[in-house]
């Protein structure tokens, strides 16, 4: 199943409602090109002062299969079982300092946005992309020799959209339940901090 939009109670744009977190992935490569359209996409998402914190370490299985393997060894078991057939993991990294060597509070923000801009593409190409915080980001630093400045902060894995029936029957219940989010009024507070909105919780 690759349609699934969001049942909003108020309309928004059909991209941002379509994107979704599939596991159903097909057993085959995403062309280079898509890839770097990802990251191109990413490229231009807004960050404080222009400072652009986000990096990207990319593995593609079609093209450097020996360390695209030693990124999967990383995933957690249980993400590494749905993640068989994924093509391509990329790892989003923030660097957490700025030109001068100070703290850049707003990294994982801006590195975040710059995610969600990848994310956002990935649908657009019609693609499947599950952003991921279930890996191993000091085994990542040092598998890979990633300065500590960089902060890991997920695991973005890629492939064409596969079958949900061929996923274990506990994932295929996931893959197919009716998408949810809180209420509204639960998160979005206005003029003032209200305590309803926490009871929604």
């Amino acid at each position: 199943m690759t349609h699934r939009p969001a049942p909003t109670d108020i309309a928004i744009h059909p991209l941002i409602a379509g994107r979704w977190s599939p596991r159903a992935y097909a057993d085959r490569p995403v062309p280079h090109a898509q890839v770097v359209a990802l990251l191109e996409a990413a490229r231009w998402a807004p960050s404080a002062y222009n400072v652009q914190p986000w990096r990207f370490l990319v593995f593609e299985k079609s093209q450097d299969r020996e360390a695209f393997d030693r990124a999967f060894a990383l995933l957690v078991p249980f993400n590494q079982k749905w993640n068989e057939h994924a093509q391509v993991l990329i790892a989003v990294l923030a660097d957490t300092l700025t030109a001068k060597g100070t703290v850049n509070p707003s990294a994982s923000y801006d590195a975040g946005a710059a995610a969600m801009a990848l994310l956002l593409q990935a649908h657009a190409q019609e693609l499947a992309a599950h952003a991921m915080g279930g890996f191993d980001a000091i085994g990542l630093a040092k598998t890979f020799a990633i300065p500590e400045r960089f902060a890991a902060l997920s695991m973005i894995s890629v492939a064409h959209h596969g079958d949900a029936r061929a996923l274990p029957a506990e994932l295929a219940e996931r893959e197919l339940a009716p998408r949810a989010r809180l209420p509204l009024e639960a998160i979005a507070h206005f003029g003032a901090w209200s305590d309803t909105a926490q009871h929604l919780r």
